[in-house]
C-alpha cells in the first residue's frame, strides 16, 4: 500500500532509468530519474514509480504540508498533534512533514502504516541520491530497527511509530478494541495508497467507514489524498466525511480533502458535483476489495442527498 504510480485517466511522463548511482537497484527496487531531474524509487515487483510526476518532496509539500495546513495548525496547537501516515513507502511524506515543521515548538506523534519496510530500507541506502532525507538518516535507521523512534529536533519533539501489516485489517481490529487500547485519534491523515484499480482493498466503503469511526468528534481531522475520482469522493461522503476539492499537484488539476469538520473544507463539493456524480458510470462505492465501476445506486444517491453537506 505504499506510494506508486496512479492510473486514473492521467498521463505521466516516462521515467528515465538511472545509470550512475552507487546502489542502482536490487531485485525489488530501482532508482529512477523523473523528467524534471528529480530522483525517485521504482518498485520492480509492482511496476510502480513513487511520486512519478513532480517527485517526492514537491508532491508531499503540496498535497500534505500545504493542503492540510500543517504549519498553521501546529503554530496554534497545544499538546500532542497526531498524524496517520497511511502508506509509509519510502517515507518521503513523513520526512517532508518533519522538515517543513522542524522550527515550530510542537509535539508530533506519527503513526506510519505499511505492509513492508522494504522501500524505506532501499531508499535509506540511496538517501544521498534521493535527496529528501535531510539529516534524518540515523533516525530512520533506528525507526526501521525498532519500529519506533523518539527524538527532539530543535523545538520539535517527535514520536514516530511503524505499524506493520495490512491497514484495513489493522483498522478493523482497532474498531473492535476497547477505546483505551486504540491508537490516538489523528488530527491529520496522509492517505497515499496505490490506486483503486491496483489496490482496491485500500479504497472500500467499509475501510473508510471504519477509519471515520476511529476519529474523535471533538478533534477536527483532515485527510488528504491524490485522487479526485468520483467513486472515492462518494465513498468518503457515505463514510461520514465532509469532502472538498483539493489543490493541484503535478499534472493533477485537483486532489481531494476530507474532514469530520466542515470548517476545514475550503472548497466543498456542491450540488453541481452531485449532479455529475449521478451521471457518472463510476461512482458506486466498492464494498468488497474487488475493483469494479458502476453508476450510483438509488440507495447511495438517496444517502448522498441526505448528507449534511448537501442539506
Amino acid at each position: 500500500m505504499s506510494k506508486g504510480q496512479r492510473n486514473e485517466g492521467f498521463s505521466f511522463p516516462l521515467v528515465r532509468f538511472a545509470a550512475d548511482w552507487r546502489v542502482l537497484s536490487d531485485t525489488r527496487f530501482q532508482l529512477v530519474r523523473l523528467n524534471n531531474g528529480i530522483c525517485s524509487v521504482r518498485s520492480l515487483v509492482d511496476e510502480e514509480t513513487f511520486h512519478p510526476v513532480v517527485g517526492p518532496v514537491a508532491e508531499a509539500q503540496a498535497l500534505y504540508v500545504n493542503q492540510l495546513q500543517l504549519r498553521q495548525r501546529l503554530l496554534r496547537h497545544a499538546g500532542e498533534f497526531v498524524i496517520w501516515d497511511v502508506g509509509l513507502g519510502a517515507a518521503a511524506n513523513t520526512l517532508t512533514v518533519l522538515k517543513a515543521t522542524r522550527d515550530i515548538p510542537c509535539r508530533l506523534r506519527i503513526l506510519s502504516f505499511d505492509r513492508t519496510g522494504e522501500p524505506l530500507e532501499f531508499a535509506l541506502t540511496n538517501a544521498r541520491d534521493l535527496g529528501y532525507f535531510g539529516g534524518y538518516e540515523d533516525r530512520v535507521r533506528d525507526f526501521l530497527g525498532a519500529r519506533r523512534v523518539a527524538f527532539e529536533d530543535g523545538p520539535q519533539t517527535v514520536n514516530w511509530e511503524f505499524h506493520h501489516g495490512d491497514f484495513p485489517s489493522l483498522v478493523s481490529a482497532q474498531v473492535a478494541a476497547a477505546k483505551a487500547q486504540r491508537w490516538p485519534a489523528p488530527h491529520a491523515v496522509l492517505f497515499d495508497a496505490y490506486s483503486p484499480a491496483r489496490n482496491p482493498v485500500m479504497w472500500t466503503l467499509p475501510l473508510f467507514s471504519n477509519l471515520f469511526g476511529l476519529l474523535d468528534s471533538q478533534r477536527p481531522c483532515a485527510l488528504s489524498t491524490y485522487s479526485r475520482s468520483t467513486i472515492l469522493r462518494v465513498t468518503l461522503l457515505l463514510a461520514g466525511f465532509y469532502v472538498g476539492a483539493g489543490h493541484a499537484t503535478g499534472e493533477k488539476e485537483e486532489t481531494t480533502i476530507a474532514s469530520n469538520d466542515p470548517a476545514m473544507i475550503v472548497e466543498p463539493l456542491g450540488p453541481r458535483w452531485l449532479e455529475r456524480a449521478a451521471r457518472s458510470h463510476s461512482a458506486e462505492p466498492m464494498t468488497d476489495p474487488v475493483y469494479r465501476t458502476e453508476p450510483l445506486s438509488d440507495s447511495s444517491m438517496a444517502r448522498l442527498r441526505a448528507h449534511p453537506q448537501f442539506a
